[in-house]
């Protein structure tokens, strides 16, 4: 299949399309917690954050879709506009059901270039997404909230999943439509945005600090999570549920490539560090 043609657009809108999921929020088998874990979910200190995140991403998403002459990509980014919409919607009823104390705020007004700014988010979900991965899954297998808990999450990872999917794809398409056909040069520009996506990821965290100070998620807590936690271990997560993940894609639609690539150089370099520290 040849990056850019009608047929790799046709393929990777359809598959979009076609594995969207009808579900509604308030709707989805919410569990009763226990005092323990109801106060570990209350204490997460990023709530606020990621639903701020949830929100910006439909309005930017929704800003989009109409501004595309190609009917087949302005639905199908107008489905993932709904779907960020919802994402937002479902950490709303999960606020309000296990009363999480996160004030919604007013977004920030859309910059005029729309498309960098989709370019950008999609990037960003690409970063947060690889990352989140890993994450989920350390959380997942160490009890951090009941497994129901879990299963309606699992809903929202794999529509991130599709989302990041179909983000490259159509990436790689608009710049091969550009005259960016070979994939060094398609790579050049992801690196540039990357760079951009850790900046801001950098940047998110700074403020989380600050904000948190620490105070609103005790070491206790903590400790659920984090117990045995490395940085080679989460690495490991990260490279090796982005595999599991993706796999379940058509072979034929590219992945993410730049993360798993990094994941993997990272994993060979602490490979290698912890084998030289044996020897010595």
């Amino acid at each position: 299949m040849k990056v850019g043609s009608e047929e790799h657009k046709e393929l990777f809108c359809r598959l979009f399309m076609e594995s969207h999921q009808r579900y509604e929020p308030d709707r989805l088998p919410w569990p009763d917690l226990d005092d323990a874990a109801l106060a570990r979910l209350r204490a997460v200190p990023f709530w606020q954050e990621v639903l701020q995140t949830e929100l910006r991403a439909g309005r930017i998403v929704h800003a989009f879709a109409p501004i595309l002459d190609d009917r087949v990509l302005r639905e199908a980014v107008a489905l993932q506009g709904f779907e960020e919409a919802r994402h937002a919607e479902l950490l709303r009823v999960m606020i309000r059901r296990y009363g999480i104390e996160v004030a919604e705020q007013a977004g920030d007004p859309l910059p005029a270039d729309i498309e960098t700014a989709f370019i950008d988010f999609g990037f960003g979900e690409c970063l947060d997404s690889f990352l989140g991965f890993g994450a989920f899954k350390i959380a997942r297998e160490s009890e951090f909230l009941p497994e129901p808990m879990f299963e309606i999450f699992e809903t929202l990872m794999y529509e991130e999943t599709r989302h990041i999917v179909f983000f490259v794809n159509w990436m790689a398409w608009r710049e091969a439509r550009r005259g960016r056909r070979a994939a060094w040069l398609r790579s050049t520009t992801s690196f540039w945005y990357y760079l951009r996506a850790f900046r801001r990821l950098l940047g998110t965290a700074r403020r989380g600090a600050q904000v948190n100070d620490g105070k609103d998620f005790s070491a206790t807590q903590a400790s659920v999570f984090l117990e045995g936690f490395t940085f080679r271990r989460f690495i490991e997560d990260c490279h090796a549920e982005n595999l599991r993940r993706m796999a379940s894609f058509d072979p034929a639609l590219l992945q993410p490539r730049f993360l798993p690539a990094l994941g993997s150089a990272a994993l060979s370099g602490l490979r290698l560090w912890h084998l030289q520290r044996r020897t010595k």
